[in-house]
């Protein structure tokens, strides 16, 4: 039997689940066989591919891969709003969980 390089048990089991809860970490998949498996690499792919890759043709695999980097490193990631994060930007949301560690530490 072929085994995939990582097992996907280890990344779903009790203990891993806890460890990321206890920091405070959001899994971003869902139970195993649940239909939310990979839901947010979907949703970013989908954002992906109707804001970038089916507005034009590319002439080359290597154009598209240059923008497909200049969108996600100068767009996608620091400014683009996300409804998961109250529709900010993720360098917004940033700031403003670093603020709150801030305080938080001030205030302890």
């Amino acid at each position: 039997m072929l085994r995939p390089p990582v097992e996907s048990g280890q990344y779903t089991s009790y203990e891993f689940g806890k460890t990321l809860r206890t920091s405070g970490v959001l899994a971003s998949m869902g139970r195993v066989g649940s239909a939310y498996d990979n839901a947010m690499a979907e949703s970013f792919f989908a954002t992906l591919k109707e804001e970038l890759v089916y507005q034009r043709a590319w002439p080359t695999r290597h154009e598209l891969e240059m923008e497909v980097f200049s969108y996600i490193e100068g767009f996608y990631n620091p400014q683009r709003r996300h409804s998961r994060l109250d529709n900010l930007s993720p360098a917004d949301y940033e700031k403003i969980i670093k603020q709150q560690v801030t305080q938080t530490e001030v205030s302890a």
